[in-house]
């Protein structure tokens, strides 16, 4: 991965004048050196007039990327460039806003990993004198600036904010009330509101029938569909989820498309020729192999309370029949309170108890220990569960390096994968099709075979097994996403992350 870009930026900008200033002045003794680094990059010439003539439109044009003209001093930037301005005062204001506006729009406004600390990622690097002898060295240094932005799914969430910015004049807002779970075939005041809502939500109403306030077949047939665009339970009930849902405003979906372009520009601008990509935020996974999408799958997630990290790693094989180490953190919170009711409460589901978390601890009888006086939040007891049908990690298990202590592995809860809400677990990812997975990836090669692997898996055995090359994993968490057809699809903001990006992206930097 890149090294963490810069955000630091005052402090490398003076350094980038100092190292401008002295290759202007050593140049000449030397008889060599870039020709750029004796000329104003911003006054002084036409040539010089015209890149700042367009690095102030694209300022002015911030607000396409999610970005404000004010973060750059954009008052400050026009009157600098104005006819008879100090031209040294000029050169110093435009380079701090070229270099942080080009820093912004290709690898993120600010520091990712500060944003949450479900977030660790690194991202690309911006070379600051590089970034300097590029824009000097451009031909078409308007294009060339427009090149900077991420590519791919990046122009059609663009739109997407323009679409929805434009649409925020006119658009009217009908909240529709909590209450008790409205399900087809009750009578509710909230029935007019939610007809309303969902109408301006665009969706195809059908007119109410004699009784208004009827929630109707029909109507519930229109709110399956939405909650099916919003990764919901498509049930046609209006429970809380729901209508947190519908209650979105126009705003905050706005405040989602700049989020999740901002989050776009952490990664790199090359994903590689192959990759997993997890998506937290639609429940999704795919696996891209020269360039192509060769796999896909539903997968279950953390809940908001243990959500998925947002990560960059590399996995390297997988095993199979694993086992089951319980963290401490839910030995303690989950599983304490079912040792005091119970002591063998765990050994049906074939968990074990041991006496310390070291090489040589030894397994001990559950019941000989008094579980009130234990401290959940030290507990100094290893639970780990035995491989089998009943075992959190399912058959198989892929290890990945990562600070958090998650990993993707199989379920033995396998009727989730029917909700539309899929966040369940305690942050680890847990995959559909494992096996069919497994063999997309090593593609036939290696000698992997599919049903040598699932005799293996049948006969309870603990194997480990080395895919043909390593295979690089995004983890990431996308609210809003890209169709085929060009269209975006939004997903709630279960983790409230989104926010948190946003508030960020409006600080100013440290």
């Amino acid at each position: 991965m890149d090294e963490s870009a810069f955000y630091a930026y005052k402090s490398g900008v003076k350094r980038v004048h100092f190292l401008v200033g002295l290759l202007a002045l050593v140049a000449p003794a030397l008889g060599s050196g870039p020709a750029w680094a004796n000329d104003r990059l911003w006054t002084g010439s036409r040539t010089a007039e015209a890149r700042t003539a367009a690095l102030l439109a694209a300022i002015r044009a911030a607000g396409d990327h999610g970005l404000k003209p004010e973060w750059y001093q954009l008052t400050d930037l026009e009157k600098a460039a104005a006819p008879g301005a100090d031209q040294d005062k000029a050169e110093q204001l435009l380079t701090d806003a070229f270099v942080a506006y080009a820093s912004d729009v290709s690898t993120g406004r600010v520091r990712a990993n500060a944003v949450d600390k479900d977030i660790n990622i690194q991202q690309r690097k911006i070379d600051r004198a590089d970034l300097l002898r590029q824009a000097a060295e451009a031909r078409d240094f308007k294009a060339w600036l427009a090149s900077l932005p991420p590519k791919g799914d990046y122009p059609i969430l663009q739109k997407t904010l323009a679409s929805l910015r434009l649409k925020r004049a006119t658009a009217t807002f009908t909240p529709v009330p909590a209450g008790d779970a409205l399900k087809p075939g009750m009578a509710d005041p909230r029935v007019p509101l939610l007809r309303k809502r969902l109408s301006e939500l665009e969706m195809a109403v059908p007119a109410p029938g004699p009784v208004t306030e009827l929630y109707d077949e029909p109507l519930a047939e229109v709110v399956k569909a939405y909650q099916a665009t919003k990764g919901l339970s498509v049930d046609g009930v209006i429970g809380a989820k729901t209508t947190q849902s519908l209650n979105t405003s126009l705003d905050d979906r706005i405040d989602q498309v700049i989020a999740n372009l901002e989050r776009r520009r952490w990664l790199p601008e090359d994903l590689g020729n192959r990759y997993v990509f997890v998506n937290a935020g639609d429940y999704s996974m795919v696996f891209v192999n020269g360039g192509h999408r060769v796999f896909r799958s539903l997968v279950i997630v953390g809940t908001a309370k243990n959500p998925t990290p947002e990560i960059a790693s590399v996995m390297h094989g997988f095993q199979t029949n694993p086992y089951w180490t319980v963290p401490p953190s839910i030995s303690g919170e989950e599983y304490l309170p079912l040792l005091r009711r119970d002591p063998g409460a765990l050994a049906a589901s074939g968990f074990r108890i041991f006496s310390s978390w070291s090489e040589d601890d030894s397994e001990i009888d559950p019941a000989t220990v008094d579980w009130n006086s234990i401290n959940p939040k030290a507990f100094p007891y290893r639970i780990r569960q035995d491989p089998g049908a009943s075992n959190a990690l399912g058959y198989i298990f892929f290890p990945f390096s990562n600070k958090y202590g998650i990993y993707m592995h199989d379920t033995a809860t396998r009727w989730l994968f029917t909700e539309g809400s899929r966040n369940f677990s305690h942050g680890c990812i847990r995959l559909q099709n494992p096996l069919d997975f497994v063999e997309k990836v090593y593609g036939g090669r290696g000698g992997f075979d599919k049903e040598k692997v699932q005799a293996v898996i049948s006969s309870g055995q603990q194997a480990g097994y080395t895919f043909p090359e390593p295979v690089r994993l995004y983890v990431t968490y996308r609210t809003v996403t890209a169709n085929a057809d060009g269209t975006v699809s939004f997903r709630d903001d279960v983790y409230g992350r989104d926010k948190r990006v946003v508030q960020a992206m409006g600080r100013p930097r440290s």
